[in-house]
């Protein structure tokens, strides 16, 4: 299980944490590695570390949010190697701010990064596969944050935007045999230092080796059949998250008016509100009807 043997595979963001646990792994596995990270001397040294254990690597300094960088990182795996057979999107950034005092230059270089990054490379990966003949296995990188985390707005969009993306392509590139999955991994990594949360939330022996496993599998022949799945792995815990749904109950009305959603709302929906945030928060109403009966 997990055998990459006469794989070649690209890992972006891959000069540090997750994404050269990543790269690491897929080495020993017998794949061959492009180690993607816009800090080449990073990148290099991963290149380095694998080759130095007998593995197959070539650095990248190649940029996801450009369009036609991200076609150079997919091209130099082709060239290098000769083909790619898998992908894992991992290059992201990640800030903390409330949202009214929010950068817009902040911003857009995050969902450029984060979300068109993977379209990017996505996009070049998925026509090389397809070129090939078919079949290949594409990992995007998603964070359980896309449920909604404080202060991570625009993180959180972008992740739950890769994970809406994610199950698109998984139902586009189906008939050419290309599996698409997203994963949420949590991990102990430079990024958690910015947050004093995470570094409560998250031990330090939560190393991202203990989540490159997943990974590894995803990119493996022995996840024929698995696509369209979003998975979590804490280096603890593994499991599916589930996608969102239309929730009962479905009222109709042959024309909807304030008044008529206003009673919707007052009445069954009230009872079927939602908790929101990784926190599961309760809204104020709800909060509202239960607070009262909790003190009684």
């Amino acid at each position: 299980m997990g055998n990459l043997d006469g794989k070649a595979v690209v890992i972006t963001g891959a000069g540090r944490g997750l994404g050269e646990a990543y790269a690491m792994h897929a080495a020993q596995a017998g794949a061959s590695v492009v180690v993607n990270d816009v800090d080449g001397d990073l990148a290099e040294r991963v290149a380095e570390h694998i080759r130095a254990y007998g593995g197959q690597a070539v650095a990248s300094a190649h940029t996801v949010a450009d369009p036609a960088q991200a076609e150079k990182i997919v091209a130099t795996c082709v060239a290098e190697f000769g083909r790619i057979d898998g992908l894992v999107n991992n290059a992201g950034l990640n800030y903390e701010a409330v949202p009214w005092a929010d950068d817009p230059e902040q911003i857009r270089t995050t969902v450029e990064v984060n979300l068109l990054g993977v379209i990017y490379t996505g996009m070049a990966a998925m026509r090389a596969m397809r070129d090939q003949g078919g079949g290949g296995s594409i990992v995007n990188v998603s964070s359980g944050a896309f449920f909604g985390q404080r202060k991570l707005g625009t993180y959180s969009a972008t992740k739950g935007a890769v994970a809406s993306l994610s199950l698109s392509w998984a139902l586009d590139l189906e008939s050419d045999g290309i599996r698409v999955n997203a994963v949420c991994p949590v991990a102990h990594t430079r990024m958690v230092w910015q947050s004093e949360r995470s570094l409560r939330a998250i031990p330090a022996d939560r190393t991202p080796g203990k989540v490159a496993p997943l990974v590894l599998f995803l990119l493996s022949d022995a996840a024929e059949g698995i696509t369209g799945q979003i998975v979590r792995c804490n280096g603890r815990q593994l499991h599916l998250i589930g996608q969102p749904y239309f929730k009962q109950p479905v009222l109709e009305s042959d024309a909807w008016d304030a008044v008529s959603v206003k009673r919707a709302f007052d009445g069954v929906l009230q009872a079927h509100l939602e908790p929101f945030g990784l926190e599961k928060r309760m809204p104020p109403r709800l909060r509202e009807l239960v607070e009262p009966s909790q003190s009684a």
